[in-house]
């Protein structure tokens, strides 16, 4: 089998604003073969960025484009492809939206892989070590501490057992970010698990007296408090903070991963497929594992990163929550045939071949822009 065909389809709501919510857009990543096997990934970065690199033509040996660099490969060779689009990107693509656009393409090779031998992606990752995962409800703070308060009691009566709260209007003020946790609190419940994702909106200092005024509403972690290049700054917080630390959405190679883990000293890592891949996100769950660290997914895009997202986690031993996005967006929910369900607190793998989704060409011909 050889790839015949690598494309980008930039997809965009007629509306998008700055608040931090990525399914306003996205990138999907479409891998056609001679064997008539067509494998579907996702991106979540700047989209018509990815759409160039992986369009570019060639300029020179090590400064190609990486459809360039696949076509004629054999999509079940799936360390060769990566390998290949890594040497061809050497001058541009070895970071940043680089390795972005190199990790929805392993999300459709993955996809053609399991096609192609008629199995979920998870059998050939080696799991599953689990079919189900608690979901926690991804979404952004209200504008204000009431409208915090009205989300977190709108979701808690959907079912969910933790509801995360992220960026928007924390970091403004100590009086609003202490005032946006705890009307999160009142608003979910006691027994509710409680999540905030700060934004990157603190050194570390201001970081751990946040985690320790949070931790009087019993938070279940502070993710992303600091930047992401703040490495001695998250091992300062994470030994001193009384709340578990999350970070690492921002990453896409699995030495930054590493960094984070071994000298920050984080809690949870949080891979997130549409900027790691699938085959980085399982080595960084497995790393996690030895250090007796914990592993969650971050995804905050379609059904396409939510099925990678899962397969991912199914891979790995001690995957045990997951963030299940709740923007009202109709590239989050509609972009795939298949609905994902919370039942009973739960998100269930997808059992079906490859990722286990099919994509709704409707809904992508209705929002393709380019």
């Amino acid at each position: 089998m050889q790839i015949t065909e690598v494309s980008a389809h930039y997809l965009r709501l007629p509306e998008v604003t700055e608040r931090c919510d990525g399914t306003q857009d996205t990138c999907l990543i479409k891998i056609e073969t001679d064997a008539g096997i067509t494998g579907w990934g996702e991106v979540d970065s700047a989209p018509t960025v990815v759409k160039a690199v992986i369009e570019a033509p060639l300029s020179h040996q090590i400064s190609n484009g990486l459809a360039n660099a696949l076509k004629g490969q054999d999509p079940l060779a799936i360390d060769v492809c990566m390998d290949r689009m890594m040497a061809t990107a050497n001058y541009y693509g070895r970071v940043g939206v680089g390795t972005h656009a190199m990790a929805g393409i392993n999300l459709a090779l993955w996809d053609i892989a399991g096609k192609a031998r008629e199995c979920p992606v998870y059998e050939l990752l080696g799991g599953p070590y689990k079919t189900k995962f608690r979901a926690y409800c991804s979404i952004l703070f209200g504008d204000t501490p009431k409208e915090t308060g009205e989300l977190a009691r709108r979701f808690a009566d959907k079912g969910f057992t933790a509801i995360k709260f992220g960026w928007g209007p924390m970091g403004q003020s100590e009086e609003n970010d202490i005032a946006l946790v705890r009307e999160a609190r009142k608003g979910a419940g006691p027994v509710i698990d409680i999540l905030v994702d700060a934004g990157q909106v603190w050194d570390w200092k201001t970081g751990l007296k946040r985690a320790e005024q949070f931790s009087e509403q019993g938070i279940f972690w502070l993710e992303e408090p600091l930047h992401p290049e703040d490495i001695v700054g998250y091992a300062h917080l994470c030994e001193s903070s009384p709340v578990p630390i999350a970070t690492g959405e921002a990453e896409s190679r699995y030495s930054d991963f590493e960094h984070l883990l071994v000298d920050g000293l984080i809690d949870w890592v949080q891979p997130d497929p549409g900027r790691c891949g699938i085959s980085t996100m399982v080595e960084v769950g497995r790393l996690a594992h030895r250090l007796h660290r914990k592993v969650v997914n971050h995804s905050f895009k379609s059904g396409v990163t939510i099925a990678a997202s899962l397969h991912g986690l199914a891979a790995v031993p001690h995957g045990d929550i997951f963030e299940f996005c709740m923007a009202d967006s109709p590239l989050r929910h509609d972009l795939t045939h298949e609905k994902f369900e919370v039942v009973d607190g739960f998100v269930h793998v997808p059992s079906g071949p490859g990722l286990g989704v099919t994509i709704n060409e409707e809904v992508v011909a209705k929002y393709l822009v380019a």
